[in-house]
Parts: structure tokens; C-alpha cells; sequence
């Protein structure tokens, strides 16, 4: 047995720890906050998305240019085994009809306090209020996460450390924000937080299918995450908005030619082109002509994403060529890097908290297998 030190009581702290015990490990789990996974039941007040049950070579393409870096991490754990994890915890799982994966009580505080359970059995013990005193030497795993939501734990306290041992650090920005529009008073009014159902978003050449929310700032929602990278990255194009992606613009044209007699537009459009009240008045916003071409292809004008300290996640990080294939610190031996601290972003649907566990599981795993040999 070895004693080793993990810092950070997140999901991939808390799974890195299990993996060390299990293992047969003396495990201190550190974290500068007075209770652990903060951001974990916060993720899980709108149901803890585990993870998601698309075909696996579907699911390693979401995370786009990280694919290579995490493919080895996640086959070793994947989705199956992350739910039959939950599973042995006692927390059942079901699949919604998006595909994605969530606990039947839908809600993350269940699972954690079965998690917190499983590992005082272990022997594991959490130590709150405790920062990690930088490096020195020792074995640590390190989940300290991104910067999102700050105020619940990831404060990037540790990038001076990093910064002193020379190690590169992606600048952390906004990845699943809300992105800002200027809004005219009576539409924010109106509004703000009706949901755009079952649109199609194209970005600078990139379509998505999916959901809005109209917020008091801007827009959010599953669609706009699964653009967030293109729309940081690559600002200044017009986010257009199909609102009948199941009609071609030839049929909803044919269905445009219906007279509209006495009723109003905004009925007219409602009858005869399936449109929400909310839809209607987007087009109305934008100035967009409410035919078939406008239906089929409304531009919005996005300026930025909102501020990192609400998105739901984070893109930078520690830099891939800085660790191992097993998130090993190459400048610092036997310290290992795991989670949302790493430098890759996906979007919602599962596909965070997937890889934070498996990046946690795939360090542990060689971090407990070298402590055997020392």
C-alpha cells in the first residue's frame, strides 16, 4: 500500500480516488471547498446527463480535434462501463429518447451520496479546505477542472504553479455559454425563456439540429452548444436559423400560396407554416421576411459568448503534448492530470462527464499500477 494524494472532489477526483483504492491504495482526497462536488449537483438539477448511448465511434466523434487525445481514455472506461458503475452503486439508469443516459431519480445528489458511501468504506479520506501545496515531489492526481463556475470550486488557483514549472496552459474560455444579443426590450419581455423547438442551426458551414432558449442576454441551449466552438472561434458569420428543417423550402413555399383572408399574420403563419408564437416573432426581430426562404433560413446576429463564470463548461487547458497517453505530467513524474483541466471541449449530451471519468480512470489506473513498483 501507498499513500497518495488526490486534489479536487469532483467527478473525476472522486472516480480517480475509487480507482486508487481500489487498487489498494491509501487515498486523501483534498479540496479547498467545505463539501465536495458542488459543480457535480449543481450539472444535476436538470437531471445528471451520465453519459450518452450512441453507437461508440458516433459518440468519440463529438469531441472533434480531442477525439485522438481521449479515444484511448474513454474505450477503456465507456459509456457501458460508466453505467454499470452507476448501476453497482444502486442508482438506476434510463435512456431518454435523445439518447442520453440519466439516473431515474434525476438528480446527482442520490449518486453522490452512495459515491461518498462506497468510498468511506474504501478507507478514503476527504479532506475539506485543503489547497494543494504545488509541486513537490510526491504522487498526486490533480482534478482541480476547468474555470466555469468558479464560486463552486474551479478557481484555476493552480495555473501560477504551472506556469513556474513551466508547463503551457491553453487560456480557459467559455465552451457551452449562452451567446449575447441585443434583444429590443418588448421581445426580452416577452420572451425570455420560451423555449425554440426542433430547429436546425447552421454555422459557418456546420448544421445542427436541436432546441433554443431565448435568455434575457441572448440565446443558449443544446443546439447552440453544439456549435459553441465555431461561434467562439470563428465570430463575425450570421447564426441562421431553419424553423421547419422537416419541409423543404419548395413545399412550404406551395403552402405559403394559401390565401390568409381576415386572419393576422401571426395566425396565418401559425396555421398554415407551423410557427410558434416565439418563431414568429424572432422573424419579426430580425427584420427577416416571414417567406418561405426567411422561414427556412433567418439570420441572427450573435456578438459574444456570455462570461466564463456561467458557462456550463470550458475550453483550454493543460496542453496535450504536456502530459503522457496516461495524463502524466511530463515535467512533473508521477503527477497526473484528469478532467476538465485537460484542454478538450464537448458539448452537452454526456460527453463532459464521460470524459472527465474516463480521463480520471485512465490516470489512476497507470498512477496505481507505478505506486505498486516504487
Amino acid at each position: 500500500m501507498a499513500d497518495v494524494s488526490v486534489y479536487g472532489a469532483g467527478p473525476a477526483g472522486l472516480m480517480a480516488a475509487e480507482v486508487l483504492a481500489t487498487a489498494g491504495h491509501r487515498v486523501t482526497i483534498h479540496d479547498h471547498m467545505p463539501s465536495p462536488a458542488r459543480k457535480f449537483l449543481l450539472a444535476g438539477r436538470g437531471g445528471l446527463n451520465l453519459t450518452h448511448s450512441e453507437p461508440l465511434e458516433t459518440f468519440l466523434e463529438r469531441y472533434g480535434d480531442a477525439r485522438s487525445f481521449l479515444e484511448p481514455a474513454i474505450r477503456a472506461f465507456p459509456p457501458d462501463a460508466l453505467v454499470a458503475w452507476a448501476n453497482g452503486l444502486g442508482i438506476e439508469t434510463f435512456v431518454g429518447s435523445s439518447g442520453r443516459v440519466f439516473p431515474k431519480q434525476m438528480k446527482a445528489s442520490p449518486l453522490l451520496r452512495a459515491w461518498l458511501r462506497r468510498l468511506d468504506a474504501q478507507g478514503v479520506k476527504l479532506v475539506p479546505r485543503s489547497r494543494w501545496p504545488g509541486f513537490d515531489g510526491r504522487p498526486a492526481l490533480l482534478a482541480f477542472g476547468g474555470a466555469s463556475w468558479p464560486h463552486l470550486g474551479s478557481d484555476a488557483a493552480w495555473l501560477p504553479a504551472f506556469a513556474a514549472q513551466g508547463i503551457t496552459v491553453h487560456p480557459f474560455k467559455p465552451a457551452n455559454s449562452r451567446f449575447l444579443v441585443r434583444w429590443s426590450d418588448v421581445f426580452r419581455q416577452k420572451f425570455a425563456g420560451t423555449p425554440v423547438k426542433n430547429v436546425a442551426l447552421t454555422y459557418a458551414g456546420k448544421r445542427v439540429r436541436g432546441e433554443l432558449m431565448i435568455s434575457q442576454e441572448g440565446i443558449e441551449g443544446g443546439a447552440i452548444y453544439a456549435l459553441s466552438k465555431g461561434l467562439r472561434e470563428k465570430p463575425g458569420h450570421p447564426l441562421v436559423i431553419d424553423f421547419r428543417p422537416d419541409l423543404t423550402e419548395e413545399i412550404l413555399a406551395q403552402r405559403l400560396t394559401k390565401p390568409r383572408g381576415k386572419d393576422s399574420l401571426s395566425t396565418y403563419l401559425r396555421k398554415v407554416a407551423g410557427l410558434s408564437p416565439v418563431a414568429i416573432n424572432l422573424l419579426r426581430e430580425t427584420g427577416t421576411t416571414p417567406d418561405a426562404g426567411g422561414i427556412k433560413a433567418m439570420p441572427l446576429r450573435l456578438e459574444r459568448p456570455a462570461g466564463i463564470a456561467r458557462a456550463i463548461s470550458s475550453a483550454g487547458g493543460v496542453a496535450r503534448e504536456e502530459v503522457d497517453p496516461h495524463f502524466q505530467l511530463l515535467k512533473a513524474p508521477a503527477v497526473y492530470c484528469a478532467g476538465e483541466m485537460l484542454d478538450w471541449e464537448a458539448p452537452t449530451g454526456g460527453y463532459l462527464l464521460q470524459a472527465c471519468f474516463s480521463t480520471a480512470v485512465m490516470a489512476a489506473r497507470h498512477l496505481a499500477s507505478t505506486l505498486e513498483t516504487r
